[in-house]
């Protein structure tokens, strides 16, 4: 498959295309809830699978289940991990709908989505563009439904969204018996307003937010290396 490749901090290659891209959100989010070194991990909504190739190049090497709906985005993540040789073969794109998926529930350690940001407004000519940007096929009550169902108690949901829908978001996590736990504000700038947050919750843990510091691009929050 044609597509362009972007190498990350420790040299693993991202392939991407002109639709399968990912942003610098997809990549914070990456950042904010690293796995640990073995745990089992899920990138739902996963795209071309920045956010389990960026956990690998930060040492993860538990199993990894790397969900997807739209099959060219799943086939280039199978093609660079297949391409990097078997360290990462921990990694194993899958193209399901997260609505339908069970195997594995009840198991995972941590799921993380960048999922579509909205409801409404001008969607993209291009299906594959829609599909990414709006809940189509994939709303936030299908995401924390399916982030519940494959975590074990305790396990975590990471999420990144437009501050717009921050009250929304906390309120179908806890919809869903997913605790928010911490939260942190992205800006441009100290002085900017926030355009982007990261929340993690707890599948059926007590109350207890903590806010983190804000997380600031002009310090390079979202800098990588560019081939």
């Amino acid at each position: 498959m044609e597509h362009s490749t972007e190498i990350l901090y420790n040299k693993t290659e991202v392939y991407c295309s002109s639709v399968h891209r990912f942003g610098s959100d997809a990549l914070l989010l990456a950042r904010f809830c690293p796995p640990k070194r073995g745990q089992k991990a899920a990138d739902l909504c996963s795209g071309c699978g920045i956010v389990s190739l960026e956990w690998h190049d930060s040492g993860h090497r538990g199993p990894c289940t790397a969900l997807e709906l739209q099959p060219e985005a799943s086939a280039l993540l199978a093609e660079a991990v297949a391409a990097q040789g078997p360290e990462l073969a921990h990694i194993t794109p899958v193209r399901a709908d997260l609505r339908a998926y069970r195997e594995g529930e009840g198991s995972f350690d941590l799921c993380a989505c960048n999922p579509p940001y909205f409801t409404a407004g001008f969607q993209s000519s291009n299906a594959a563009r829609a599909t990414a940007r709006h809940e189509t096929d994939c709303t936030l009550e299908d995401v924390c439904a399916c982030g519940f169902r494959l975590l074990k108690d305790g396990g975590r949901l990471a999420l990144c969204h437009r501050p717009e829908r921050l009250a929304e978001v906390l309120a179908v996590l806890r919809a869903h018996r997913l605790e928010p736990k911490r939260l942190a504000f992205v800006k441009n700038r100290a002085e900017s307003a926030p355009w982007l947050f990261l929340v993690e919750a707890q599948k059926n843990r007590k109350t207890g937010l903590k806010i983190e510091p804000d997380i600031l691009i002009a310090a390079g929050a979202a800098m990588y290396g560019k081939h």
